[in-house]
């Protein structure tokens, strides 16, 4: 006699959401504490001693919003920002073009892509003080691009963007290029790689010429790689700071200053850390301005669909 027993109930099958994976959350622990206390409460006390006078010291005399007005007032500070401006929209516009055209191009199937993913990537491997200093020696006048170009002849020949005040902020975008553009390659090549071969096969049907497709078809269905991008290049712009000391130390006068070298400056040479957190709490304004729209195109999006 065969004995037939009850389905186990739901409450058997599912355990509580508490404790669902378990064993995840807890090895998560040591990671949130860290987060919550090392990133949340050292940003919430820069945040708090940015609003008091301290000076070498943190001390809570409270100055209100005097640090901001001073900040504001600076010449210095107002130089930075124009300059990371300037480096940052040429650095985001030329990033994504260049990336994404190396990646139109790997993705074309040609020879020894390996080889050229592999140089093309190379440079990101470097730190950017390396970068800096082998792009201050190549566009050096003395024995850099202009001397050899003019030991071929070319005795006219003058390119001397890092001793120039109005041209050494694409000096430095150069340098950020080089080492930059090899990381959004191949995110954007994953990307292309990503899109079905039966979208192709379809437009060459339709005789839709291969740049329309990229720009029609291609380019809109890859929205999410682009914003992934845009997101890592503009973190990469707002702490700008190892490549400008090693390629210019912010000279000539202050032409390549930027903010996260005043940061720098104030914090532990001029040994003002009240004027140093009210400056690194405007960047990190800048950066919450960046990764809102990330956060709602990325979610609020996905949500709504």
């Amino acid at each position: 006699m065969t004995v037939i027993s009850d389905p186990p109930s739901k409450s058997a099958k599912r355990p509580n959401r508490l404790f669902r994976n378990i064993m995840a959350k807890i090895a998560s622990i040591p990671m949130v504490v860290t987060a919550l206390v090392v990133f949340v409460g050292c940003t919430a006390w820069t945040i708090t001693y940015s609003f008091t006078g301290s000076r070498m010291l943190p001390k809570t005399k409270w100055v209100g919003l005097d640090q901001y007005d001073r900040l504001w007032d600076t010449d210095r500070w107002i130089i930075s920002i124009k300059n990371l401006a300037i480096y940052g929209a040429c650095s985001m516009i030329l990033t994504l073009f260049l990336g994404f055209c190396l990646a139109a191009c790997l993705d074309r199937k040609i020879r020894f892509e390996s080889a050229f993913r592999t140089i093309f990537l190379y440079p990101f491997a470097l730190s950017f003080v390396v970068t800096g200093l082998v792009w201050q020696w190549i566009l050096n006048p003395d024995f850099g691009l202009q001397s050899v170009v003019r030991n071929w002849g070319w005795e006219s020949f003058t390119f001397n963007p890092l001793n120039d005040p109005d041209t050494v902020m694409y000096g430095l975008l150069i340098a950020g290029l080089w080492q930059g553009t090899g990381l959004i390659m191949c995110i954007m090549l994953a990307g292309l790689r990503g899109i079905d071969d039966d979208i192709w096969k379809a437009a060459k049907v339709d005789g839709i010429g291969t740049i329309k497709t990229y720009v029609v078809v291609v380019i809109p269905m890859m929205r999410p790689v682009f914003i992934t991008s845009l997101v890592l290049i503009a973190a990469g712009i707002i702490k700008l700071y190892d490549l400008v000391v090693a390629q210019t130390g912010g000279g000539p006068g202050l032409s390549s200053e930027v903010p996260a070298k005043y940061v720098i400056e104030y914090m532990f040479r001029a040994q003002n850390l009240g004027q140093g957190f009210a400056a690194s709490t405007m960047m990190l304004c800048s950066v919450v301005v960046i990764l809102i729209p990330w956060a709602y195109l990325e979610f609020g999006g996905r949500k709504r669909g």
